[in-house]
C-alpha cells in the first residue's frame, strides 16, 4: 500500500507563494507510480483536482490555478511538488496528495487508491 504524506502548508497573504512536497513510502509493485495529482477542498465544496502529472511527465492543470501553480515529481525519491505562486484568497483550502498505479490522470477522485492525509492552505 502506498502511503502518502504532504506537508508545507500555512498561511500566507495573497500574492505570496508556498511550495507543497508530497513523500510517498513506497510504490505500486511492478508498475511504479504511475499517476500523481494534487487536488484541494474548500469547506461545503466538492474536491477537485488541482493539477497532475503522469510517469510520462505530461502535466495538467485546473483553469484557475494555470500559469500560477507547477507540478513535478522526483521518481528516484517518489516525491511530488505542488509550487504555487501568486496565491489567491480563493486557493484557500485543504490540499491533498493522491496516487493511481494506472489509467488516465483525470479528475474523478474516486480513481485514486491512495491519498495522503492533507495539508491546509490558507491565503488571506
Amino acid at each position: 500500500q502506498v502511503q502518502l504524506v504532504e506537508s508545507g502548508g500555512g498561511s500566507v497573504q495573497a500574492g505570496g507563494s508556498l511550495t507543497l512536497p508530497c513523500a510517498a513510502s513506497t510504490y505500486y509493485a511492478g508498475v511504479g507510480i504511475l499517476c500523481m495529482a494534487w487536488f484541494r477542498q474548500a469547506p461545503g465544496q466538492r474536491r477537485e483536482q488541482v493539477a497532475s502529472i503522469d510517469q510520462y511527465l505530461v502535466t495538467r492543470y485546473t483553469d484557475s490555478v494555470k500559469g500560477r501553480f507547477t507540478i513535478s515529481r522526483v521518481d528516484a525519491s517518489n516525491t511530488l511538488y505542488l509550487q504555487m505562486n501568486d496565491l489567491k484568497p480563493e486557493d484557500t483550502a485543504m490540499y491533498y496528495c493522491a496516487a493511481k498505479p494506472g489509467g488516465p490522470c483525470d479528475g474523478v477522485p474516486d480513481g485514486y487508491p491512495s491519498w495522503g492525509q492533507g495539508t491546509q492552505v490558507t491565503v488571506s
